[in-house]
């Protein structure tokens, strides 16, 4: 009989150990320091502000773009968080080019399907970044704007992986490298391959 108890008890337990998981398992990080802060601060802002300049002179004189809003992530994770395994060189670049070629990919495949090519480009990017261990995750963002981005990012076919992807993750990676190795207790990267 008490058999056939526990097994009755079994779903509800299930459920309940799931809906558990929700707590979380530790509590919030510090607070950041203020100098931590203002360096972080310096280095994106800098970063991007290499990125919009040469962004602008080249919309200028043609019709390449430098400048995707998943740049904006990228300094989060390059800037903010420069522990991250995520924000590390092989993953800031490798992420941002594999995902843009997975995203141009999904757009000549499926771009008459937006409503696959979207999850498809976003899901394929991460698996694809996962395999090559470059996860990255505004390279989530790159592979959308393959797909979603305008006529102006779709001309450009698998060329986006190299202009705006590459190049802008490339000026990041030396933004980060000066940036964030001149304070004593900053280190950018922890690893490189």
């Amino acid at each position: 009989m008490q058999g056939i108890l526990w097994r009755k008890r079994r779903p509800f337990r299930r459920l309940l150990v799931y809906f558990l998981k929700m707590r979380g398992a530790t509590h919030a990080p510090p607070r950041v320091p203020l100098a931590e802060i203002g360096w972080s601060w310096l280095g994106s802002f800098l970063g991007m502000a290499l990125i919009a300049e040469l962004h602008m002179q080249m919309v200028a004189r043609g019709d390449l773009m430098l400048l995707i809003g998943s740049f904006g992530a990228s300094a989060v994770l390059v800037f903010g968080a420069i522990r991250s395994p995520l924000g590390q060189p092989r993953n800031l670049v490798g992420g941002h080019v594999v995902s843009a070629l997975v995203g141009v990919a999904c757009y000549q495949l499926l771009g008459d399907l937006p409503s696959v090519a979207i999850p498809a480009a976003v899901a394929t990017a991460i698996a694809a970044m996962h395999a090559t261990r470059t996860l990255h995750p505004p390279g989530g963002a790159t592979a959308l704007i393959a797909v979603i981005g305008s006529d102006q990012v779709h001309e450009l076919g698998y060329l986006f992986a190299l202009v705006p992807a590459g190049t802008g993750a490339v000026l990041m990676l030396a933004v980060g490298l000066v940036v964030n190795n001149l304070p004593k207790n900053r280190r950018y990267p922890q690893f490189w391959l």
